[in-house]
């Protein structure tokens, strides 16, 4: 998703930020070199002060803290604490040996403020790994549990459009701005972006909308049939032409013509669209009669007509009576942030469709989902998820019901909108690294190339971090 913030890196378990309250001792010290050998970013802080500092600073994911740290703010009250700052963030306390029913009790608090674990000394280091590991994804459950519930409070369902994002936002009042317009619109974007939802939009938007919505696909049709489908024959004018047939030009009249893929349209009908659009004029084939009809055309591409008029493969005249307005819809990797309400919404619509009752999606595997990069857009997101909940053995869509290339993903997960004050340069380098692979699609020689270092020395760092 593109938030600002810092990059967690699955590739065997969840990268997090652990905040450890150490004492004077060297046990902080210790604990953050053993849990960064895990793979997780670590902060050492001396004492209760500088902790709660540190997480109104940058809240954590894990804070571990001894209960007695033995000054004027306990372990007790750093957990009051950050769950007043940072309610998403789990803390892990240690306790001496005799600490079970305090354990018991803090654990098991019906309240907010209750701590993810109790763990007594002398500690395990493969438990307190372990421990950890579970909190950092609960932590980071909660942060895209939360991340979600604010989007579904802002979101918008327009003619069939979903999502929460800034851009598809602008998009939306961009089609309210031009619905009741007289203007031809273009509409712009790769395949499977929802297009024609716009054009429909657009359509059942204007003072048209009681009148005719007419849609054709121009790719594939040769200029004969083309010409025949917008402006009609008269009978007899080709074989197989054995009555009068009205074209699209005349049956939507007064409304709306969608003309999609407008872009594999051949050269010699493209001049006379642009008839039809600059006089409002036809001819049926095999006829001389001239016919006025009241259309208003939108049209739809994911080729680059700019290019296409360099290339003397478009009309440049066509090409711009077509963008008066124009309306660029973006790549689903482009707005990553309307993933989880674009599923929400999938899953019901799967549900009623194949008789189903799957109640939603599980963190992990809604987190990769969102990560994924989706190169047939929403389209491709939309049978995904309906695969998924045909497939689904329980009520809860999980990582196994997942596709086989999301499924064993090591994509660069976003843990949160916060800053990366308190990171060691090391932790710097790691995430850095993580995001610059994320931003490369995985490739990388290119992310050796981006980064200015040789491909042997990523190679090196990808090993040293675990990021390999």
């Amino acid at each position: 998703m593109h938030r600002t913030g810092y990059y967690s890196a699955i590739v065997m378990g969840d990268t997090a930020f652990v905040l450890i309250v150490g004492n004077a001792d060297a046990r902080g010290d210790s604990l953050a070199e053993q849990l960064k050998r895990a793979g997780h970013a670590c902060r050492v802080v001396h004492d209760g002060g500088e902790a709660i500092d540190s997480i109104r600073q940058r809240p954590p994911d894990v804070v571990i803290t001894h209960y007695d740290l033995g000054g004027q703010t306990s372990g007790g009250d750093i957990l009051v604490e950050t769950k007043r700052i940072s309610p998403e963030t789990e803390v892990i306390l240690i306790t001496d040996p005799a600490g079970g029913q305090l354990a018991h009790d803090l654990v098991h608090a019906a309240s907010p403020t209750r701590a993810f674990d109790v763990l007594a000394e002398p500690l395990d280091a493969d438990a307190l790994t372990s421990v950890v590991d579970r909190a950092a994804r609960q932590a980071l459950g909660n942060r895209e549990s939360r991340a979600v519930r604010e989007q579904r409070a802002k979101a918008f369902n327009f003619e069939g459009m979903i999502g929460s994002s800034p851009a598809m936002a602008r998009i939306i009042d961009r089609i309210r701005r031009v619905a009741n317009s007289k203007l031809t619109v273009l509409i712009t974007g790769e395949s499977g972006t929802g297009k024609e939802l716009v054009a429909r939009a657009i359509h059942y938007n204007s003072p048209r909308r009681a009148k005719s919505l007419r849609v054709i696909n121009c790719a594939g049709l040769n200029e004969n049939l083309l010409e025949s489908e917008l402006f009609g024959h008269v009978k007899g004018s080709f074989t197989g032409a054995v009555a009068d047939r009205k074209g699209l030009f005349e049956a939507a009249d007064g409304g709306t013509l969608f003309l999609d893929e407008v872009g594999d349209m051949p050269l010699p009908m493209q001049a006379k669209l642009l008839r039809a659009l600059e006089n409002g004029e036809i001819t049926p084939v095999g006829s001389v009669e001239v016919r006025h009809v009241d259309v208003r055309v939108v049209a739809a591409t994911k080729r680059d007509l700019g290019t296409m008029v360099t290339d003397a493969t478009f009309r440049d005249d066509l090409y711009y009576r077509l963008k008066q307005v124009t309306i660029r819809l973006p790549s689903l990797r482009e707005r990553q942030e309307d993933i989880p309400l674009l599923v929400e919404h999938f899953i019901t619509e799967a549900n009623a469709r194949h008789d189903k009752r799957v109640t939603g999606i599980s963190s992990e595997a809604l987190r990769r989902l969102s990560n994924h990069q989706w190169q047939g857009n929403v389209r491709e997101l939309r049978s995904a998820v309906d695969a998924m909940v045909v497939l689904a053995d329980n009520e809860q869509i999980g990582v196994d019901d997942l596709p086989d290339t999301i499924r064993g993903t090591t994509e660069i997960v976003l843990a949160g909108g916060i800053s990366t004050a308190g990171l060691s340069m090391n932790d710097m380098e790691k995430l850095h690294i993580a995001n610059t692979l994320k931003m490369t699609g995985g490739n990388r020689e290119k992310a050796a190339k981006v980064l200015g270092i040789g491909a042997r020395t990523l190679y090196r760092k990808l090993k040293e971090y675990g990021l390999s």
